[in-house]
């Protein structure tokens, strides 16, 4: 009997008689990778335009990046899904985003087949392949595969990195994370950055860091043992964190704006054959102001965080380059194959004139610009979440149109380089052949002679989408195998067939040539009248860049590729067609508890990721905290949530009781109590009863009444006119004290309360105290 059955516990292969000297003992063996086999690495970047590495034509410099595609392969026709996570499932499986149950962010999953954001066990990862043919297995950086409800303590770890196939993890499960202050988890559990921003703390430093320690540490018992990193940068999507030196290497080289970008990364692009040398540049995008139109101050906010946005990108590089090193200086380099990919188009959530922060777009609350200027010289730095204006997201996709959520080319067409020394004898070589994400496990598969396994820990595998490319490695007019592959994303769908291209913008081919804002829900009467009316069509061969829609002149041909997306889109799971997205991102979704209204929390623990944390934000709630005063006073935070670009916290300083609401970085209410608090042991509460409605479309949230009470008695109160009205991101929830940034400048974190904290409880059942002559005393002092 074989070994290898004997490892899959089938068989015993010896001989068992009644004593051991009538016996032949046979040991399971280590499952070991075939001699020599090739190391694997992605680097998977984020919210990277197709225009925006040196090696794609940008003036931004990334020297570690070119040599990639100097030492190997630069793709011009990879295709991602829109947006990261439905990419890098594609990536990890090789199978469709939508048929991997990822039509979109994990945050806005919803109840249907195609959409709920549970990766199908069927669906193998990569990770789970390679290890079973003796591989090492890591995930370095972000992740965003996991549902958001089950990225707490409470679990369930089946869907973390280390659930799926890797063996060490080392990053932020969320979509995006601060730079400086990071949401870490290490394995399963989530720990404090090593150090602050102030003594040199940098994300993608730690990451390089962490990854290097991951092979050397195996290297050292297993040298010959071959190892898959999947290494995801946080980079560049927003926030474009980054020290201070390296944006100043930029100083002044984008004062000519987004058209001048244009035009000399276009001309970089045909010169070294990135673009067809018919190609044509994409119009003036209708939603992008021409940068003559500015006002200076406006243009210099601009140029500026453009500027930021370049020396992230060029440290990161940078960093990409220690890594690279690393495998030279352990004589791997040559036997690793590359892979880099970005997981969609430049992004757009910057707004029209850029942000400050993030969460302000998010919470539809844009800030003006003269406070955008009062903070000009702390982009990039920790106090802000910044992220560029629309005309850089579209100077970023050159030659295309659009960006980051969008199916034209802007959204799904982007950078991909192959290097493998070893493996791939040409060099420096453009390659043309259309493919897409879904096709890269095949890929590594069929050149590295793996079979894909007909299951996976006992679960049947379903049949790879991809096709592989390995043939265009050392033959550059080879011919396309894949001839047709469907996009949707947030209601917006394409198709592309053997040259041709169809396009359904929802709600329009822009902003301000649609009918309704972003994110509005399709109907089926809506669908009705796009199929009829709103399909262009592309004929790429010709029209590289989607310039020139030829729908009138080819009814049949768009007849034909509208009647092929829906036969994909029955293959897997499209329908139901979802356009919406803030109703997605707000829908209620299953927990692994019962509802709750009451939650206990105690100091010590692990923060509450947003998904999992109560919901206190418009709606009535009450917090409250069982502590001791110790003789001499306690200090420090009682609960809260958020961090500096908003959030709320509840906290003791000066002896007295606060409450303080950062309404994205932009306002703080606050409500302080009015007697400082006695010794021993007390229930200190804040209640917040809502006095309106909230107006999300304002990016106003509920107004209330927010009172403070010691021992049932009221000892502070204030009016808060308006509130945060849909999100805090970074949103997480902690007890005992305020990790990462301070929520409020008023304290340096973490702030930890100083006295016995025993239960803080959020109560969202809306129950309240009343104490009416305490009530009337407050209203008496204020007149």
């Amino acid at each position: 009997m074989a070994l290898e059955e004997y490892r899959q516990g089938t068989a015993f292969p010896g001989i068992i008689g009644r004593t051991t000297d009538v016996s032949t003992p046979a040991w399971p063996q280590p499952v070991r990778a075939v001699p020599g086999a090739p190391n694997l690495l992605f680097i998977v970047l984020d919210d990277t335009g197709f225009g925006q590495l040196g090696c794609y034509g940008s003036p931004i410099a990334t020297p570690r990046i070119d040599e990639l595609a100097a030492g190997g392969l630069l793709y011009n026709n990879m295709h991602t899904t829109a947006l990261c996570s439905p990419s890098r499932s594609c990536l990890i499986t090789g199978r469709n985003h939508h048929a991997n149950a990822m039509a979109g962010i994990t945050e806005i999953a919803t109840g249907y087949p195609g959409y709920n954001g549970n990766i199908p066990f069927e669906n193998g990862f990569l990770s789970e392949i390679l290890l079973r043919h003796g591989y090492n297995t890591y995930m370095v950086g972000k992740w965003h595969l996991t549902p958001a409800e089950q990225e707490s303590a409470a679990g369930p770890y089946d869907r973390w990195p280390l659930g799926r196939g890797f063996e060490r993890f080392y990053g932020f499960l969320g979509g995006d994370t601060s730079q400086w202050y990071p949401d870490l988890v290490y394995d399963n559990h989530q720990i404090e950055p090593p150090t602050t921003p102030y003594e040199g703390y940098h994300l993608t430093a730690d990451l390089v860091d962490k990854a290097i320690s991951f092979i050397a540490s195996a290297k050292q018992v297993a040298p010959d043992k071959p190892f898959f990193l999947d290494f995801c940068t946080g980079a560049t999507h927003a926030p474009h964190h980054v020290p201070p030196e390296w944006p100043e290497r930029y100083r002044g080289r984008f004062d000519e704006g987004w058209e001048a970008y244009r035009e000399y990364t276009f001309d970089r692009q045909r010169t070294r054959g990135i673009v067809p040398p018919d190609a044509q540049l994409s119009r003036h995008d209708p939603d992008v102001p021409e940068w003559g139109s500015l006002s200076p101050d406006a243009r210099r906010l601009a140029a500026r965080m453009m500027e930021v946005y370049a020396g992230f990108l060029s440290h990161t590089d940078h960093h990409i380059g220690r890594l690279l090193d690393f495998l030279r200086q352990i004589g791997e380099f040559d036997n690793t194959m590359i892979m880099l990919v970005s997981d969609n188009g430049a992004s757009p959530e910057g707004g029209v004139t850029g942000t400050t922060n993030e969460l302000q777009f998010f919470n539809n609350a844009p800030e003006p610009l003269e406070d955008s200027l009062r903070a000009i010289d702390e982009l990039g730095g920790p106090t802000t979440f910044n992220h560029y204006p629309w005309g850089w997201t579209w100077a970023g996709n050159t030659p295309f149109r659009r960006w980051k959520r969008e199916t034209y080319r802007g959204g799904v067409s982007d950078p991909f380089l192959v290097h493998w020394p070893r493996g791939i004898e040409a060099r420096g070589e453009v390659r043309t052949q259309y493919a897409h994400l879904i096709d890269i496990v095949p890929t590594v598969l069929d050149a590295f002679d793996i079979d894909s396994p007909a299951s996976i820990r006992g679960v049947a595998q379903s049949p790879l989408h991809g096709i592989s490319f390995a043939h265009t490695f050392d033959d550059p007019a080879a011919p396309t195998r894949r001839h047709t592959q469907y996009f949707e994303m947030l209601g917006h769908r394409a198709i592309d067939h053997d040259g041709w291209r169809a396009v359904c913008p929802w709600p329009g081919p822009s902003f301000s040539e649609a009918e309704r804002p972003f994110g509005a829900p399709l109907t089926a009467a809506d669908l009705g009248a796009l199929d009829a009316e709103h399909w262009e069509l592309y004929h790429l061969t010709e029209d590289f860049a989607e310039n020139h829609d030829v729908a009138a002149e080819h009814r049949d041909k768009l007849a034909e590729m509208i009647a092929l997306w829906y036969v994909e889109a029955g293959r897997y799971n499209v329908l139901p067609i979802d356009g919406s997205a803030l109703q997605r991102m707000m829908a209620e979704r299953p927990q692994i508890t019962r509802e709750q209204t009451r939650y206990t929390l105690r100091p010590g623990t692990e923060t509450l990721p947003v998904a999992v944390a109560p919901r206190v934000l418009n709606r009535p709630h009450s917090i409250t905290a069982d502590v001791e005063i110790p003789p001499g006073g306690a200090e420090g935070v009682l609960l809260c949530q958020g961090t500096n670009i908003g959030g709320w916290t509840f906290y003791i300083a000066a002896g007295r009781l606060h409450y303080a609401h950062n309404y994205v970085r932009r306002a703080t209410h606050r409500v302080s109590s009015t007697q400082p608090l006695p010794e021993g042991r007390h229930e200190l509460r804040f209640e917040f009863e809502p006095t309106g409605e909230p107006d999300f479309f304002q990016g106003k949230g509920t107004p209330g009444s927010a009172r403070l009470y010691l021992d049932q008695n009221l000892v502070g109160t204030a009016d808060f006119p308006f509130t945060t009205p849909i999100a805090f991101n970074p949103g997480g929830m902690t007890c005992g004290a305020n990790p990462g940034s301070a929520v409020i400048p008023d304290y340096e974190p973490p702030f930890p309360f100083t006295g016995p904290l025993h239960t803080v409880i959020v109560d969202l059942s809306g129950d309240s105290i009343t104490d009416t002559g305490s009530e009337l005393r407050m209203h008496m002092a204020r007149q």
